[in-house]
């Protein structure tokens, strides 16, 4: 069903307000929804009701408003803001003679067409199936009885039930290939904790400027565009801290408000990478009136996902629509960072951002002296490799005296890996925390 319009087809809107906040949804954003899949809107029929009607979701009347305007405006489907039932989406394309799609149907198609890795092609397919499951019925209406001639009546496998066996084959297949990928996926987050690795994960509602950002900071290309859910399939890429060394970072697919819970359900491996990140950056468009409401969706889906308690750095981009606004960094009584404003796209305070992940990733600095002999010029050249050396002398002896700033953890893993007797090279050691270090810049 999901390849039964092309891009450039007229469509008719169709948007309820009902009186329960639950089901109110946005207007604005189901157009923008529809932009993304490539669908003119040619015509909007709203109303308000208290409940959906059982046989069209919008009433008798009402429903046939929209078909007269689908024949007037000679429109190709008719697109709802809402889920409906498979009842009424046939009753609708009976009245209105054209194919008649609901919210989910319409972001899943989104989806699809923005779909690039195998993984998350799979999740999308995996999604279609979920749905699809529950509405064969409207394909196959004309096979939901048994036939037969004389002599082969009989308990047969009718068509609907053959498709249904398919479909829950088909289902089963995809799940088995993402439980794969999703132990691959599981290997390499075990890797990173072995190794002590921080994941920084980017979240945010689509069209955010999340990718924007991502490709300022690791210098990728990530497709990025105005339009919601430009980037769906998940990307890892490795970033640089100061006083932390390196870390992942990972951009997601964005959130939307009722996001439907077959996508939640679908997404669940990708989803993974941000419940167990170290640190959510909370990307907002700071420039949306509406942003306050986009928060708390994001909020809601994290909570969904398990996500809720992980530390969260809020990210206000966009600054460069707003009037009067500097990138700046907002702290709490502690002295953490808790926001950080910046322009992604006009590559405006994304500096500050990394001063944010200094403090809220760093452990503990050490600021060391080291006095390595000749002999050990791979030790000397190791610390060169780590890119931690301030600065470096020549003592009378012909020791290298080095001067390192690095943060205890990667300290600890390389006594580890070297051997304790890198302790006895040691000058002096120094160190204190960096939330400390920034306390005393921010006071």
């Amino acid at each position: 069903m999901f390849d039964r319009y092309e891009a450039g087809e007229q469509a008719v809107l169709v948007h309820v307000s009902f009186t329960d906040e639950n089901n109110k949804e946005d207007l604005d954003e189901l157009k923008l929804l529809v932009s993304s899949a490539g669908v003119n809107s040619v015509a909007t029929v709203t109303g308000p009701r208290k409940s959906p009607h059982a046989r069209y979701f919008v009433g008798t009347g009402k429903a046939q408003e929209i078909a007269d305007t689908v024949r007037t405006m000679e429109a190709d489907i008719v697109i709802f803001n809402h889920a409906l039932t498979p009842a009424q989406l046939r009753n609708m394309e009976k009245i209105c003679e054209c194919l008649v799609l609901d919210r989910t149907a319409l972001i899943l198609d989104i989806f699809a067409q923005r779909a690039r890795t195998y993984e998350g092609k799979l999740q999308v397919e995996l999604a279609q199936l979920h749905y699809m499951s529950s509405r064969l019925i409207r394909g196959w209406s004309h096979l939901d009885k048994q036939k037969g001639g004389v002599g082969m009546r009989g308990p047969g496998e009718t068509q609907l039930e053959s498709d249904r066996r398919l479909l829950s084959a088909r289902i089963t297949t995809i799940k088995s290939r993402l439980e794969k990928v999703a132990k691959q996926r599981e290997q390499g987050r075990r890797s990173r904790l072995r190794n002590e690795v921080p994941t920084v994960s980017l979240v945010g509602y689509t069209n955010a400027g999340k990718s924007t950002l991502f490709n300022q900071i690791t210098a990728a290309k990530v497709y990025a565009a105005d339009q919601l859910f430009a980037t769906l399939d998940p990307t890892l890429r490795k970033i640089t801290v100061d006083d932390v060394g390196t870390c992942i970072l990972a951009d997601t697919v964005g959130f939307i408000r009722h996001l439907p819970h077959d996508l939640v359900a679908a997404f669940k491996a990708t989803l993974q990478e941000t419940r167990e990140a170290t640190l959510l950056l909370h990307v907002i468009d700071c420039s949306d009136e509406n942003y306050l409401a986009n928060v708390d969706a994001v909020e809601d889906v994290l909570n969904e996902i398990d996500a809720g308690e992980v530390p969260t750095l809020m990210v206000m981009n966009k600054i460069d629509a707003l009037e009067q606004a500097e990138p700046r960094i907002d702290y709490d009584e502690l002295g953490q960072p808790i926001r950080v404003w910046l322009s992604a796209q006009k590559n405006i305070g994304v500096d500050l951002l990394f001063n944010a992940l200094t403090s809220l990733l760093s452990g503990k600095i050490r600021s060391l002296q080291l006095s390595i002999p000749p002999a050990q010029g791979k030790l000397r050249a190791l610390f060169y490799q780590l890119e931690c050396i301030e600065n470096e002398a020549y003592a009378e002896n012909g020791n290298s005296v080095i001067n390192i700033r690095l943060n205890n953890t990667d300290w600890q893993r390389l006594i580890k890996q070297e051997g304790d007797y890198i302790e006895e090279f040691v000058v002096d050691d120094n160190y204190q925390t960096v939330a400390e270090l920034d306390k005393e810049e921010w006071t």
